[in-house]
């Protein structure tokens, strides 16, 4: 049913979002600054991957080589993997996880997982051809300490100029947050896996 709107309260809504508009315009024009961002995807909410998914999409529509190195993740397969892989060589995908932790039960494996993906983190991050590099779950790796986590966050502080970082995994560490740029939390607000429903291809994987 369409709700009936008199020619006074239209005036009122015209001004109001005319008001609203300069504000908004105003704003936007005293943002000046350009440059590379650290983006932190944190919580314990579902989708802070996904995310960082989402914002690989949009730099490739914007013409970008996009790299990715999985920390933990890598023992299976991901739907995102395969659609990200039909963008050919525009996608540098690196799983170098080796499962969760509770899965491996081996510390001196999981370290040495956690090092060779930092060194191919480093290189990707090198390199000029990238304009976005996601570290997927290296929130993980620094919460269990596989990798010196000063030493993680100078190289991320001191990267090239330009180059967007996402960095993705629950317990983001204080230290990276102070350092980041933008900071999401996913809040965890209702799940259905405790009402019983299993991981679903296209929803977890």
């Amino acid at each position: 049913m369409t709700k009936t709107v008199d020619d006074a309260e239209t005036e009122r809504h015209r001004a109001k979002m005319a008001k609203r508009k300069a504000v908004q315009d105003a704003e936007v024009a005293g943002k000046t600054i350009e440059k590379g961002l650290l983006i932190v995807h944190t919580g314990a909410g579902k989708g802070k991957s996904t995310a960082a998914f989402g914002l690989a999409l949009r730099m490739l529509g914007r013409g970008h080589r996009v790299g990715v190195v999985q920390f933990i993740k890598g023992a299976w397969r991901t739907a995102e993997r395969d659609a990200l892989a039909k963008f050919g060589d525009q996608v540098s995908w690196h799983a170098m996880g080796e499962g969760f932790t509770w899965e491996t039960q081996d510390l001196k494996r999981d370290i040495a997982a956690a090092e060779r993906a930092w060194a191919k983190s480093l290189e990707l991050m090198a390199d000029p051809d990238f304009g976005l590099v996601i570290l997927d779950e290296l929130n993980i790796a620094l919460r269990y300490d596989y990798l010196d986590l000063a030493k993680v966050v100078a190289a991320l502080r001191d990267r090239r100029a330009g180059l967007h970082v996402v960095v993705t995994g629950r317990n983001a560490k204080p230290d990276l947050i102070a350092a980041a740029d933008l900071v999401t939390e996913m809040c965890l607000v209702k799940h259905h896996f405790a009402a019983g429903a299993k991981a679903q291809p296209g929803i977890e994987f």
